[in-house]
């Protein structure tokens, strides 16, 4: 049976008349590692202040292991944070960072030892006690502010865009650290990004957030495979995304032709945006496609060719894949129904998920 560790209760947050965030509401279980993604100023470095304690919601309730905690301080929270830059004192060596915080709470000596020396060890620096933190890499002094934090034995270690200032090579060795480090301890992680490959990759669950509000939660897979708006499909890897209406359930009209896909519950005429995934194309030769594009740019991307085409309604594709194409040439667009996803112009999360649930179950029997 999950527990759940932090609860938000229609939270809103105002700063001067100004609504950051608006009556948001959702549950966070004990060691899932969760994901607020969405763009600068959307409110997920709020949310994280909301839980820390750093700033108090102007309506509704933050719980803490089903306890209110709107007006409990910061430091009586068992929640510790890791900020974008470290917060590191670079007149302090390793050991001292790390144990501030202890030092703080006047804990003896020897049991501060004993921590100190568990928590690097779990950041694999436990032979960088002694050393200075000027002069170390980026990706060790981020695992200092971790192990930091995770010396106060948080049940909820909180992640502001930490890994954002590290070069491409080590951001990716660090997600997967930080990804073995939450199974292996088995607390709550709640990280902020604006990036979608870093949410796909660490998550359990993911939040999309856009203007203060969570506008889609779920898996990865969730999120990916179905996008509940165009906002979101956008926001989450390389999207096609056109514009057509449903026909009836599973056939709907784009490119002018009709398709058979497998969403349903849709009024018959009804304009949606149709989104497949760049993926989940494949050129053929003109008279083998669903329809004919054509080819006009093509950038090889190392694993794949990335080739942008055209319609003959003027809709762009693009196409990840491993065989280049000739710039100019016509060619066929061809996929399987089942890639095919419906977006509607505005539906909630709620009916989106109803909707997905009712055709899922006449599909699977």
């Amino acid at each position: 049976m999950t527990e759940t560790i932090v609860t938000f209760e229609k939270v809103r947050k105002e700063y001067d008349e100004s609504t950051v965030l608006k009556e948001v509401s959702f549950q966070l279980e004990k060691g899932k590692f969760y994901t607020l993604l969405g763009p600068s100023g959307c409110g997920k470095t709020t949310i994280l202040n909301l839980i820390a304690g750093f700033t108090e919601a102007t309506v509704g309730n933050v719980l803490i292991d089903g306890k209110k905690v709107n007006e409990i301080p910061a430091h009586k929270r068992k929640v510790n944070t890791v900020f974008q830059d470290y917060a590191l004192f670079p007149h302090m060596n390793v050991f001292d960072n790390v144990a501030f915080g202890l030092r703080m709470k006047k804990t003896p000596k020897a049991e501060i030892k004993t921590k100190v020396e568990e928590a690097l060890g779990m950041v694999r620096l436990k032979e960088f006690a002694n050393r200075s933190i000027v002069g170390m890499s980026g990706g060790q002094k981020q695992r200092v502010a971790i192990a930091r934090a995770l010396v106060n034995e948080p049940e909820v270690l909180l992640l502001d865009e930490p890994l954002s200032a590290l070069d491409l090579k080590l951001r990716t060795d660090m997600q997967y650290e930080l990804s073995e480090l939450q199974k292996r301890l088995g607390i709550t992680f709640l990280f902020v990004t604006h990036d979608q490959e870093e949410a796909l990759a660490m998550s359990d669950e993911i939040f999309v957030m856009q203007d203060g509000a969570i506008v889609q939660k779920g898996t990865p897979n969730d999120i990916y495979d179905e996008p509940l708006n165009r906002y979101v499909a956008e926001f989450i890897g390389e999207s096609n995304i056109v514009e057509g209406h449903m026909v009836s359930d599973y056939r709907v009209a784009f490119a002018g032709y009709e398709f058979d896909c497998i969403d349903g519950g849709i009024p018959s005429s009804e304009t949606i945006d149709v989104i497949i995934r760049p993926e989940d194309l494949e050129i053929t030769s003109a008279d083998k496609g669903k329809f004919v594009a054509k080819v006009d740019t093509q950038l090889f991307r190392g694993v794949h060719y990335e080739i942008i085409l055209y319609d003959q309604e003027g809709n762009e594709w693009m196409v990840h894949s491993t065989k280049k194409a000739k710039e100019g040439s016509t060619v066929g667009i061809d996929f399987d129904g089942a890639s095919i996803h419906v977006m509607r112009k505005n539906e909630s999360e709620a009916d989106f998920y109803k909707r997905l649930d009712t055709y899922t179950e006449i599909l699977e029997g």
